[in-house]
Formats: C-alpha cells, sequence, structure tokens
C-alpha cells in the first residue's frame, strides 16, 4: 500500500557555492501534524527559481523512499533524512516506472495529479554534496516526478495514498523522462505523450520541438533541439577552418561593406600532368548550401606572430554552392573589421569555418515579418534572396530601422528583391534623416521603427517573426510583438556577439563583471581555448574541471543548468578541435558541437562563446 512518510517543506535561502552565492529552496525540512496543500505549494514551502521549478504544474515535488535506499547503497551513505533530494513529499510506493502522467491520487483530504519528472537542476547535487545528481537521477532512471493539486486539502504524514483513476496512454514517469533526455526520440512515441491532457505544457512544448525539427517520418529523431535550438540541425559542412579566396568586396553603405569567397581549388589526390599553357586549372569543389540565417566564421591573422583574431559574420547572400557572401561593419575601433576593411584585398585567402547558427529561416505558411535594425539587416538579407528564388507565396512584411540613407545597406537590392514577392510589404524608417533622403521613396517614417506603428499599417498577429539588431532594439521589438499579440514562441531573435548568461540561482549581476579576459595567475600548460563571440585565446590549465569552468574564469558569458551533462543548456559549437567528456554526456551533442560543462581540450579548440 502507498503512503505518505513524510512531508516536507523549507523557504529558500542563500548557499555559498564555488565563490558564488546560490538562493535556492532545495533544503527541506520534515515537518509533524496536518499540513494544508494549495494551487502553488505546501504552507510553509518555497522555491527560489520560480523559472525552473515551482508553479501550478510543479507545485508539489515526490520522492520515493525505495530511491532513497538505492542511492544510499550507490554511494555507501547512511546520512539521508526526509527531504534529502529536495522533495515535498517522502513515500513508500509509487515508482517511477509505474506512476504515469496524469495518474491521480487522494491523500488525505487533497486530491493530485501527475504532471512531469523532476527537472534536472544543479541544485539537487549542491543539496546531496554529490556534483552529478542530476544526470545520475535520469541515467538510473529514478528522477521522481511533480504533482499539480487538483483540490486544495490537508495531508499528514502517515496518509494512505489512494489511486483514484489512471492517465490517458499509459506513458510512466521513468519512460517520459528518457524520452526527452535520453538518446532514441521516437516520433511514435512523442506523439503518444503528445496526446496526455495532463502533462505540464512545459514538456509539452519541448516534445514538440523534437517533432517539428524531425519531419513528417517515423525515424528516429536526431539530436535534442528540445533542450537548446543549438541542438539537433544538421552538421557543419566541414571540420575546422578551409582556406576560401576573396573574389569580391562591395561597399554597402558609409560603413557596412560586403566580401564575397569562393572555395580554393581542391588538390588533386596524385601529381597532374602540366597542361599546354604549363598550368593545370582546378576546380573548386561545390560547398555545402547554408541555411538563410546562419553566419561564418573567419580566422584572421593581422600579425605575422601575433595570436589571430577568430570572429563571426552573418552570411547576406543568396543560397548559392559556388560563393559565400558575409557582410560586415566597421566598428571605429574594431580591430577585426578594421583589418578586414583594410588589408584584405580582392583575390586574398581567408581561413573560414563552415557556416553554422540556427537563427534560420522555417518552412510554414504563417505570414513573415522579418525585423532588423542597422547591420541586423545581413541575416535577413539571406532570407529574403532565399523566399525570392523560391517566389514564395507567403506574406512577406520587410520592417527596417537605420539611421539615414547612408548607413542604410541593401536598399537597391532589397527593392529589387521585394518586388519578386507577390505578397510583400515594406516599411523603413530612419530615425536621423538627412536632407537628401527622400520620404516616400528612400524611407516611409521619420523616427525609430516601433511596434506602435504596426497595427495601421496592418501587419498581421499570426505571423513568425524574425527579428536582428542591437540587444536595446531586439528587447524593446520582442516584448513589443508579445504585447501586439504575436506567439512569443513564432518570435526568434540573432544576437552578434555574446549571448546572455543563463546562470540560474545564483544571485547578483548574471553577466561577467568587465570584458573577457585570460584566467587570472601564470598561463595554463595546456593547448589554446579561443572563444569565438567573446574574441579571446587563452591556454587551458587542467586545475579548471571543465570548459564552462575555464570560461567561467575568462568571464565569457556562459549558459546552464545541469553542469552534468543532461540538460544540454551548455551546448555550443565546436568550431576547431577535439574535446574528452568526464562524465559521458547521457545524450551526445549533435555532431559539430560540445556541452561545456562535462568537457575539456584534448587539441586547440575553438568554441562558438
Amino acid at each position: 500500500m502507498a503512503r505518505l512518510l513524510s512531508v516536507n517543506v523549507g523557504l529558500p535561502k542563500n548557499v555559498p557555492w564555488h565563490g558564488r552565492t546560490v538562493y535556492t529552496g532545495v533544503w527541506k525540512h520534515p515537518v509533524e501534524g496536518p499540513q494544508t496543500v494549495r494551487r502553488l505549494n505546501i504552507d510553509g514551502d518555497g522555491q527560489g527559481d520560480l523559472q525552473g521549478h515551482g508553479g501550478e504544474q510543479r507545485a508539489v515535488l515526490v520522492y520515493q523512499i525505495d530511491s532513497y535506499r538505492y542511492w544510499q547503497e550507490y554511494f555507501g551513505r547512511d546520512d539521508f533524512g526526509y527531504g534529502q533530494f529536495g522533495e515535498n513529499f517522502t513515500i513508500e510506493g509509487l515508482p517511477d516506472d509505474e506512476v504515469c502522467i496524469g495518474d491521480r491520487y487522494r491523500i488525505g483530504t487533497a486530491v493530485f495529479e501527475v504532471t512531469q519528472p523532476r527537472v534536472t537542476c544543479y541544485r539537487v547535487g549542491l543539496r546531496m554534496g554529490e556534483p552529478q545528481m542530476a544526470a545520475l537521477l535520469v541515467a538510473h532512471h529514478r528522477p521522481g516526478f511533480y504533482f499539480r493539486v487538483i483540490t486544495e486539502g490537508r495531508v499528514t504524514a502517515g496518509d494512505e495514498i489512494v489511486l483514484l483513476s489512471r492517465g490517458p496512454e499509459a506513458v510512466t514517469v521513468t519512460e517520459i523522462d528518457a524520452l526527452l533526455y535520453l538518446p532514441g526520440h521516437h516520433r511514435d512515441d512523442i506523439e503518444r505523450v503528445q496526446r496526455i491532457p495532463a502533462l505540464s505544457p512545459g514538456w509539452k512544448a519541448s516534445l514538440q520541438t523534437l517533432i517539428d525539427q524531425g519531419g513528417a517520418g517515423k525515424e528516429t529523431l536526431g539530436g535534442n533541439p528540445a533542450l537548446n535550438a543549438a541542438s539537433g540541425g544538421p552538421p557543419p559542412g566541414w571540420q575546422g577552418f578551409r582556406p576560401m579566396r576573396v573574389t569580391e568586396i562591395t561597399r554597402e553603405s558609409r560603413d557596412i561593406f560586403s566580401l564575397t569567397l569562393a572555395a580554393e581549388p581542391a588538390e588533386p589526390a596524385e601529381p597532374a600532368e602540366p597542361a599546354e599553357e604549363g598550368r593545370q586549372d582546378r576546380e573548386a569543389e561545390p560547398l555545402p548550401i547554408p541555411l538563410p540565417g546562419q553566419f561564418l566564421t573567419l580566422r584572421l591573422h593581422p600579425e605575422a606572430d601575433g595570436p589571430p583574431l577568430i570572429r563571426s559574420y552573418s552570411l547576406s547572400g543568396p543560397p548559392d554552392e559556388t560563393r559565400y557572401r558575409i557582410t560586415v561593419k566597421h566598428e571605429p575601433h574594431g580591430r577585426a573589421s578594421g583589418y578586414l576593411m583594410e588589408h584584405v584585398r580582392e583575390g586574398d585567402a581567408l581561413d573560414v569555418a563552415a557556416p553554422r547558427g540556427t537563427f534560420t529561416l522555417a518552412t510554414g505558411e504563417r505570414p513573415l515579418l522579418l525585423i532588423s535594425g542597422g547591420v541586423g539587416v545581413t541575416p535577413e538579407m539571406a532570407m529574403l534572396h532565399t523566399l525570392a528564388a523560391q517566389r514564395s507565396e507567403r506574406e512577406v512584411w520587410w520592417l527596417h530601422g537605420a539611421r539615414n540613407g547612408s548607413e542604410r545597406a541593401f536598399a537597391d537590392e532589397t527593392r529589387a528583391l521585394l518586388g519578386r514577392l507577390p505578397r510583400a510589404h515594406e516599411h523603413v524608417c530612419f530615425s536621423a534623416p538627412e536632407p537628401e533622403d527622400r520620404p516616400g521613396r528612400d524611407y516611409a517614417a521619420a523616427g525609430r521603427l516601433s511596434v506602435g506603428h504596426f497595427a495601421r499599417l496592418g501587419v498581421p498577429t499570426e505571423a513568425e517573426a524574425y527579428l536582428c539588431g542591437p540587444p536595446a532594439f531586439l528587447k524593446d521589438m520582442q516584448d513589443g510583438l508579445a504585447e501586439y499579440g504575436l506567439d512569443p514562441g513564432l518570435i526568434r531573435t540573432e544576437t552578434f556577439g555574446t549571448m546572455p548568461s543563463v546562470t540560474p540561482g545564483v544571485t547578483g549581476t548574471t553577466e561577467p563583471a568587465g570584458p573577457p579576459h585570460p584566467p587570472e595567475g601564470a598561463p595554463g600548460p595546456g593547448p589554446e581555448v579561443s572563444f569565438a563571440r567573446s574574441g579571446l585565446s587563452a591556454t587551458w590549465d587542467p586545475k579548471y574541471a571543465s570548459l564552462l569552468e575555464f570560461a567561467e574564469a575568462c568571464a565569457v558569458p556562459v549558459r546552464w543548468t545541469c553542469r552534468t551533462g543532461i540538460c544540454h543548456t551548455c551546448e555550443t559549437g565546436l568550431l576547431q578541435g577535439d574535446v574528452a567528456y568526464n562524465p559521458e554526456p547521457v545524450d551526445p551533442p549533435s555532431e559539430g558541437n560540445l556541452l561545456t560543462c562535462c568537457s575539456v581540450p584534448r587539441t586547440e579548440v575553438v568554441l562558438d562563446l
């Protein structure tokens, strides 16, 4: 007979961790007597990070005493007390491989429904003193689960747990946990799970992403975009860097220029007989056609004996297997953009990594909003080229903001491409038009591009939007579009430079103080580690447990949740080099990517961070 052994509560508190402070409610303690369970919490309980824990779908965390016994034997420990795993209810019975999503139970006078497995999070490892605990819970199929409160009431340790009804589809907690986190994301299984009404919206959205990325077939879906948009896409066209020749340099505006790059001819497998003219012409192999919206990473050598500069630039040209076009804004003090503008000439060779990026145009029939500010127009030019090449019937809105005509790039090219689309609309704003800029021809309105104008223009709310531009522009647009009525899940953004940090529970500022820099102290003895977005290279020191810890020591903005190779939040592009894992991730990253939280460099590496 299933029984409630202990009711455990605890309010969030500050806990020291790795020289930082974490605000967490993972420390729970047993409470005596009847306890009131409400829609969002047990009285006296709370969570520190409401994005990852708590809420209606995760009101009560449940863990089984049988798993206590399992982990005591696994770790050789005998110091566990109720609430040890951060759970609210410690129970006898209801194992994860028997409890199903949607099952309903009565405990005391309250009624509960099973909504999802436990969320993977480093804080259970913090509480346990076992850093790999989050991954172990998944790998050993003992995650525990959450209750939603159907009927508020009173519960007491010792209460019987009474099954009221079984959930539809009979999918156990163990099965759905493995479906999201472990290899083998089978489409049939995902579609079956999506039919369960009780499954929490967060898990439904994650699993729907797996379906959307996998097409209509019944095959096993590759990668895991449900956990990170960087995962699950096509592998890069080549590993590392390859030489490409600059065939054209074009000025697009006062401070924006484009470079067209072509592949170098492949070396012959065997020496060829010289042609009559004294040389053997060789053709270049076709390039992989990039997805519209992707970028290239360049490795530049401004100083013969100095360290290289590694920078990424958006592709802005049409889909082409013979050449790529990237577009660069010359920043006043930008070393890389200055080098490209002042020293690179047609005929020069540059080291180039394969196209990458997940800010890519999705297929579909919804209206499209291509919204950009300044040089943020570049990836959306590639999208517009693709739509024009397809003669797309989709409704396309080109919404762009620039300072004035001298700083606007691709004006004539944009008009020509939009003219090939039967349902295209254009609205361009100049924030500081010059006297020679013509209203109604060069721009539609003076002032900054604003969502406030969209209703008057008739911009549809059922559209999907692609946003690229400065950080403040992106935030204003993203917030404005959601308020305007667009589905936030259909608003996609591209960030130039470093991405915002994700450091759940860590108090204070989430971004590193100051610019990226090598770790304090003497340089390490290991291979060079380059952070492409941050513009930093430093030599690896094995005193760090992972590339994630090394990046943190370098003040490089990082993203993580579990720190043990399970959640994929830290997954990022591995532009060059090779890594080793410890521990091995339970589900490998996509080809060409790595998990920084559990990897160390084997060779020189270049990371998209």
